[in-house]
């Protein structure tokens, strides 16, 4: 299915944050329903995330510790893409990071806005496979308080179903590399 653009007339540009991910406006707009008013959009350049399996169909996530919600959560690898960088090489970068795995085998997975009522950034999806671990992985961010773990597709369905900690992108893309996964 493809996508239709229908941007919105701005009226007024309002930019009250320029953060070092994002930026935070309040524009005045028309939509195309011809409604007006102030909205408020976080302005995200889009994150990259991969789907890594083991050659024994196992999936590489991360326990990661996270601010906003006040806890860890189980996700896939992932990381904001760069100004001009390509998806695949951010998702490259990052799951050498949070990981200590490089993959040999890359599938894109499609992309998906990941909270459209407020921010435009959208994640591209990769399948990540042939694993090797690195004998010397690179540094993770001083601010990444990162464990990696490993689970069969079955425990992570489990995981999700039963309501564990598991964030939106991770579940949203293992949906869409069901299909590619064995058991």
């Amino acid at each position: 299915m493809s996508e239709s653009y229908e941007p919105p007339q701005l009226l007024k540009q309002n930019l009250l944050y320029r953060g070092r991910k994002f930026n935070f406006e309040v524009n005045r707009l028309r939509l195309p329903n011809r409604a007006e008013g102030d909205w408020e959009c976080i302005r995200h350049p889009g994150g990259s995330l991969a789907v890594p399996v083991t050659s024994e169909g196992k999936l590489v996530l991360v326990r990661q510790y996270r601010f906003s919600v006040q806890r860890r959560l189980l996700e896939f690898p992932a990381g904001t893409v760069e100004v001009g960088e390509d998806p695949e090489k951010t998702i490259r970068r990052e799951i050498e990071e949070e990981t200590g795995y490089t993959a040999q085998t890359w599938k894109p997975l499609g992309r998906f806005p990941i909270a459209p009522g407020y921010s435009d950034e959208y994640i591209y999806a990769f399948l990540a496979q042939d694993l090797e671990k690195l004998e010397h992985p690179p540094a993770q961010d001083i601010d990444e308080d990162i464990e990696v773990v490993l689970m069969t597709p079955e425990q992570l369905e489990q995981a999700i179903l039963m309501g564990d900690a598991v964030d939106g992108k991770s579940i949203s893309s293992f949906f869409l590399a069901r299909s590619f996964l064995t058991s």
